[in-house]
């Protein structure tokens, strides 16, 4: 057994390293090392053993090295060599010399042979797993294809030849299915090393997986002249992706639909039929956000920078075109533009805007149309103005002046004071002027609320 095992290396180290793609010396000392643990195995590890592959041979040679002392001094020939008999080995040989003898692989017996051939047999295995990690961890981010093998707990397996990936359930696209000996691709996004191997995962519901097809499927994206600068997915349902040109004679989002639709359409196959928006990329946030919502009309946008959160005015008729199908339109725009976004009719915005400026109307001596450049200023009631920095208010029309800014505030501290002592709730404006225009101005709504308000406390008062 051991001499079959560990005869012909070369032609076994060839071979092994043409089939697996090992390098051959990664080959060879596995082999050295599984003959030095057979040896050892049987000789004992107290003796000085080593092993040593001999390239004109094309077998492993083992040695054992003894300390060479006189006759006289002999103990231990486990270890030892008398000086005279070391002599017929190596005339030149001295005292205190160490010096190898050859041992037969034949010796080595056959658990000592099958021990070696398992150590050869991990140390290949583990080199074969280095190899196959290493290339997929620079094939990561790239797409991938291959043959859908089995279903284990929800994930694909598919055999991309020399391993296995796995798509799990959150990375397929939802009432997708493969029958074994499909083929099927995927984007390779997580290449992992463990006890048992690499474990490559796919995605076919990452967003990176549709910017990869576009690329693939667009020549324009590939040379550069086409840039994605934004991907959003709801996987089988609906994507959008934003993309700008490099150069102004390129039309990018004409460059990725293609001619009739052709480009564009070759992916949807792909996807199973997810609908894909592509929209132009914008680096002025509120215009990017009104082709991220297209095909809605939009009519005023309200940026609220520190919160990176936008307000977006419709139509009536616009409202359920730009929410979109369970919130799919605008959910999607809000994760291409990073923004949260807050979409409201435009019978809305006026009825909180009638509430807004009937409210700052409240402060004593202030009029509609300042009550309105307060309110454009981002101010919508006295409130938020009593607790605004007085810096913050002077960017106000008509309150730029530091003392007109600090009358404003102290007027807005002095009314929530007001209220609060008096235990009173703030007035709100009339129900019936929200759902329809009335001929009252905001001014006299005001006065005759704070009317009212008197009245009820001079009643009580009696």
């Amino acid at each position: 057994m051991a001499e079959n095992m560990f005869s012909d290396l070369s032609r076994v180290i060839e071979q092994v390293g043409k089939d697996k793609g090992i390098d051959k010396q990664v080959v060879i000392e596995a082999i050295t090392q599984g003959m030095l643990v057979a040896a050892r195995k049987k000789y004992g590890t107290y003796r000085e053993i080593e092993a040593a592959y001999n390239e004109e041979t094309g077998e492993v040679e083992l040695f054992e090295f003894k300390e060479v002392v006189p006759r006289e001094k002999f103990i231990d020939e486990e270890v030892e060599i008398p000086f005279d008999e070391a002599q017929k080995l190596d005339p030149n040989v001295q005292l205190d010399d160490s010096i190898g003898i050859k041992l037969a692989a034949t010796d080595l017996g056959r658990i000592a042979a099958q021990t070696a051939k398992q150590i050869i047999m991990q140390k290949v295995r583990d080199a074969e797993r280095s190899i196959i990690f290493n290339e997929f961890e620079e094939r990561k981010g790239e797409i991938a294809s291959g043959i859908a093998r089995r279903v284990e707990k929800g994930a694909i397996v598919v055999d991309l030849g020399r391993t296995e990936a796995y798509i799990p359930p959150r990375e397929q696209i939802p009432g997708e299915q493969f029958k074994p000996g499909d083929r099927i691709q995927g984007y390779l996004s997580e290449v992992r090393q463990t006890t048992r191997g690499p474990q490559i995962i796919m995605s076919r519901a990452d967003e990176r997986y549709l910017m990869k097809l576009f690329e693939m499927e667009v020549p324009e994206i590939y040379d550069g002249i086409v840039e994605i600068m934004a991907a959003a997915r709801e996987p089988g349902q609906r994507a959008k992706i934003a993309v700008r040109s490099n150069d102004n004679s390129v039309d990018p989002v004409g460059a990725c639909v293609g001619m009739k639709g052709s480009r564009v359409q070759n992916i949807v196959q792909e996807l199973r039929g997810e609908k894909i928006d592509i929209v132009p990329w914008d680096e002025d946030i509120t215009r990017f956000a009104c082709n991220a919502l297209a095909p809605a009309e939009i009519s005023r946008v309200f940026l609220d920078d520190a919160n990176r959160e936008m307000e977006i005015v419709v139509p009536d008729s616009q409202l359920s075109l730009a929410i979109g199908k369970r919130g799919q339109n605008v959910r999607l725009a809000a994760k291409l533009t990073t923004w949260k976004l807050d979409i409201i009719s435009e019978s809305s915005a006026s009825s909180r805007t009638a509430e807004s400026i009937f409210n700052l109307m409240l402060i004593p001596g202030m009029s509609e149309t300042m009550a309105q450049n307060i309110f454009q200023s981002g101010f919508g009631s006295f409130q938020a103005v009593a607790t605004a920095p007085v810096e913050e208010l002077m960017t106000i029309p008509g309150y730029d002046d530091p003392e007109k800014a600090e009358k404003l505030a102290s007027e807005a501290k002095a009314l929530v004071a007001k209220y609060e002592a008096e235990g009173i709730p703030v007035p709100v404006a009339p129900a019936a002027n929200k759902d329809k225009q009335s001929n009252v101005s905001a001014k006299e709504q005001a006065d005759l609320m704070l009317k009212q308000e008197l009245k009820k406390l001079e009643a009580e008062e009696e």
